[in-house]
């Protein structure tokens, strides 16, 4: 067979049957190429299974006799035993480039191995956003596929495996490589403090000194401390939080009535509510502020224990929109929050760059500013069904309609079937990893951007650092390797640190 590993001998458009050759070892999701004068035809492996000329019942036989100890020979057992593929015709390539394929290869061509060569194009992009090494069955090619980065972070990723198949490392990839871009601006909620990188290599490194570490416990030299003021909170900001519709209805009443007063008066004063509101209303809605906000009645006003104060912080938020505004990542530490308080300082942050970039459209000059992504671990906290019933929070807002405003979202979650279907349809790029349960296998292959009917077994065997990609700025759904982020990012650092562009590297 020289270079070639199978051959086609029949099937149809989604399903073309090859039979492996003998020396040969297909694998699930492995790229074959058709090559056809000028033309060629990329075909990916998504089924493996036995072909034999001999009759079941007589392999049966055949099978009782070998268990038995009985001597069993086949004549020319490799021209009558073999294995056979069932490959998805996914692109056809030309010079003058590449286009989704719509006719069938022809028939009884052989197929070899995709080379790097042959998909050249992956590496050809604006805004140029990496993703990983093209991979094909289990072997990496040495070719860089890349999307653009304007496009897939403003149009919402989402991030989903089973634990320990490499989203914090997938991750931690691509926030460093949208670090420092002139296209787009990463704000990163982070409640494993591991993007920072306090003791390892993370992005405190980046040679373009654009992210900037805010955090409210042990400062590093030079970052900022993570403070902010109760006057900038508003009702809206606790969308996410479970209030009753009249708790709620009180938050409104104070503040219509305070204004940014309305934590400290809702807290400690003692007005008559009247008839509107019971005396029941107010206690829980206050017990739950306080505990969600570090705070507590003292003798002459608000005693302040946690991230929120009453005499400073007023400024964080603008000092981050503004930074995220000039392209730069912020990452911030939430990892001693509980996960209400994450979620509160999270939506205040956000809020604001959402309303900024909002009304830098309603004035015509978004469009000369960054897309900025918010990662979000734990997505369906604020995007899943349940969060959904309580009503729109600013997360939500985003996953609807942020990227005509150049907000967008990069969730992370292993149980995808907890999000609301629609939600899930504005998600552009989905990056999947290792996925063993066949509820959110479904889930994703569902709501995917290309067909992934028969990648469900895929998807499952997907080990850790693999991942397909599939997304509306790709022709096809990309198989890809996620490189290891310490050894991958180190030997960048090493090559820059003699320009002293990675002040922070430790050895």
């Amino acid at each position: 067979m020289g270079d070639y590993k199978a051959q086609i001998i029949s099937g149809a458009y989604a399903d073309i049957i090859v039979r492996q050759g003998t020396d040969a070892k297909l694998e699930l999701g492995e790229l074959l190429v058709a090559e056809d004068e000028e033309e060629k035809v990329i075909l990916q492996v998504h089924d493996l299974f036995y072909g034999s000329q001999v009759s079941q019942q007589n392999l049966e036989r055949i099978s009782g006799f070998s268990l038995e100890g009985k001597e069993v020979r086949f004549i020319n057992n490799e021209a009558r035993n073999y294995s056979l593929a069932k490959a998805k015709n996914i692109l056809r390539v030309r010079k003058e480039g590449a286009r989704s394929d719509k006719s069938l290869p022809k028939f009884f061509s052989k197929l070899r191995s995709v080379e790097k060569e042959d998909l050249s194009f992956l590496s050809e992009t604006k805004n140029k956003l990496l993703m990983g090494d093209l991979r094909s069955g289990t072997k990496t090619l040495d070719l860089p596929v890349y999307l653009d980065g304007g496009k897939v972070l403003s149009h919402h990723v989402l991030i989903t495996g089973t634990t320990g198949r490499g989203k914090s490392v997938l991750m931690k990839n691509l926030i460093w490589e949208a670090t420092g871009t002139d296209y787009a601006s990463m704000l990163v909620f982070d409640p494993h403090d591991e993007y920072y990188g306090r003791k390892t290599l993370g992005l405190k490194d980046h040679p373009s000194g654009k992210a900037r570490y805010y955090t409210s416990k042990n400062v590093p030299s030079g970052e900022r401390t993570l403070v902010l003021s109760l006057k900038l909170l508003r009702p809206d900001h606790f969308d996410f939080l479970d209030l009753t519709p009249p708790q709620r209805q009180l938050t409104y009443f104070y503040y219509k009535r305070y204004g940014e007063n309305w934590i400290e008066r809702l807290v400690v004063g003692e007005e008559d509510l009247g008839a509107e509101f019971n005396e029941m209303t107010l206690a829980v809605t206050r017990r739950k502020l306080k505990m969600l906000l570090g705070i507590d009645k003292g003798e002459t006003g608000l005693v302040t224990s946690g991230v929120f104060s009453t005499t400073s912080g007023e400024g964080t938020v603008k000092d981050i929109v503004n930074f995220l505004e000039e392209g730069g990542t912020i990452i911030v530490d939430t990892s001693t929050f509980s996960g209400n308080t994450e979620l509160l300082v999270a939506s205040i942050i956000t809020s604001e760059a959402f309303s900024k970039y909002k009304y830098y459209n309603h004035k015509g000059i978004l469009d000369s500013k960054p897309v900025i992504n918010i990662v979000l671990e734990e997505a369906p906290r604020v995007i899943g069904r349940e969060a959904l019933e309580q009503g729109p929070n600013v997360f939500s807002s985003i996953a609807r309609e942020g990227r005509k405003f150049k907000v967008g979202l990069s969730a992370i979650t292993q149980m995808p079937s907890l999000i609301p279907k629609e939600v899930l349809a504005n998600m552009n790029t989905k990056i999947i990893l290792g996925t063993e349960m066949n509820t959110e296998r479904q889930a994703i292959i569902e709501s995917a951007s290309q067909d992934l009917s028969d990648d469900s077994r895929a998807i499952a065997s997907l080990d850790k650092g693999e991942a397909i990609i599939s997304t509306n700025f790709a022709r096809f759904a990309l198989p890809v390797s996620i490189p290891f982020f310490d050894e991958e990012k180190k030997k960048e650092a090493g090559q820059k640190k003699e320009n002293k562009s990675y002040p922070g590297l430790k050895e």
